[in-house]
């Protein structure tokens, strides 16, 4: 008889790992320790409320996405965010308020989720908002930035307050970054990351994985400069293309083997620091996250979405609550109809099947 899958276990034993992983990371430093000491009674606290409401039939998932403004200042080569209209030059409209986005927080608080990652667009765009979610030490907040626009408010910003962890966007190596980014992007990553190693502020970098740099970003020479730049965590994500000729940049099955079996190594020399892939292997969380069942996005207008790379939404958190999005039909649609756990090729399940995504979106 095959053992029964236990979602909220296996997330919040995630959760317990991650938190011990940091710890780990920033024991050199007083300021992020008495941070995270603090933050492991939060968080075996919000395990509870989860635990709770699970047992009330409700399950809460204990990481959220958010994407804070639709606007950046780059133009990066491939960006999905563009491709989908989520994120552009324009003037922002209809954006969400800090007041909109602090009472999400709060309610996110209240339920039990402990992490929010901050995404835009560009969030540092938004310093209303990181400002607000400052004030939630029970969560802990990475902010995804393409890092060109940190400066002495936003450091002193990070200082005061240890559970906002900017995470900087790096393709590898100069050549690797600047071709994605724009040339000189590098250059103002690197003084960046100088600036919060010389500072004390815990910080990670997130790698798009690519076939072009998934060799070089999982190099040891590569990480060990991360390293002593003072980087603490490093996101591998799996690129997902905007159309079909960008596709060929996407990992193979192949290459996402590579991939886990280098970040295997990885964490076994480099122990001070924390890897974390995505979507990883989800054969291990019986199957896709999004939609609710780890995590869930909220865009800058407020529309509930499965995850970022599946944008159709039919519930806008502005006018309702977190909870009824978390039963909204497009997501009880996903898991009526086991779209969360069927095979794909890729890393991301939804994105593979974006038209019958769209399909249950608008259904009546």
């Amino acid at each position: 008889m095959p053992i029964e899958f236990k979602l909220e276990e296996y997330l919040s034993n995630g959760v317990e790992n991650i938190v011990k992983e940091i710890i780990k990371a920033s024991f050199k430093n007083p300021k992020e320790s008495i941070f995270i000491t603090k933050y492991v009674l939060a968080s075996k606290e919000a395990r509870k409320i989860r635990q709770n409401q699970e047992l009330n039939g409700l399950h809460i998932p204990p990481f959220l996405i958010a994407s804070i403004t639709s606007s950046c200042n780059l133009h990066c080569s491939g960006c999905y965010a563009r491709a989908n209209m989520s994120c552009g030059d324009h003037a922002a409209t209809n954006q969400l308020t800090g007041i909109e986005w602090r009472k999400i927080f709060q309610e996110a608080s209240d339920l039990g989720i402990g992490f929010i990652l901050l995404a835009g667009g560009e969030p540092f765009m938004r310093y209303d908002v990181i400002e607000a979610a400052a004030d939630f030490k029970n969560i802990i907040f990475p902010i995804f930035t393409n890092g060109t626009m940190i400066n002495e408010r936003y450091l002193n910003l990070f200082d005061r307050n240890r559970n906002l962890v900017p995470v900087l966007s790096i393709e590898g190596d100069e050549h690797l970054t600047d071709t994605r980014r724009g040339e000189g992007v590098y250059l103002k990553l690197i003084t960046a990351m100088d600036q919060m190693r010389n500072n004390g502020i815990l910080y990670g970098v997130s790698i798009t994985v690519t076939k072009e740099n998934i060799h070089k970003v999982t190099e040891d020479s590569f990480i060990t400069a991360l390293s002593r730049r003072g980087c603490k965590v490093v996101f591998m994500v799996e690129y997902v293309p905007v159309n079909g000729i960008t596709k060929e940049l996407a990992p193979t099955n192949e290459e996402r083997e590579y991939l886990d079996q280098m970040l295997i190594g990885l964490r076994m020399k480099y122990d001070d620091m924390l890897f974390i892939s995505f979507p990883g292997d989800e054969k291990a969380s019986g199957g896709c996250l999004a939609a609710g069942r780890g995590f869930f996005h909220i865009n800058s207008n407020g529309g509930s979405e499965p995850c970022p790379f599946s944008p159709f939404s039919d519930t806008n958190v502005k006018e309702t609550s977190i909870v009824v999005a978390l039963k909204s039909p497009l997501f009880q649609k996903l898991s009526d109809n086991h779209m969360l756990m069927q095979e794909h090729e890729g890393g991301c399940v939804l994105f593979e099947q974006e038209e019958m995504v769209k399909r249950l979106c608008n259904e009546k």
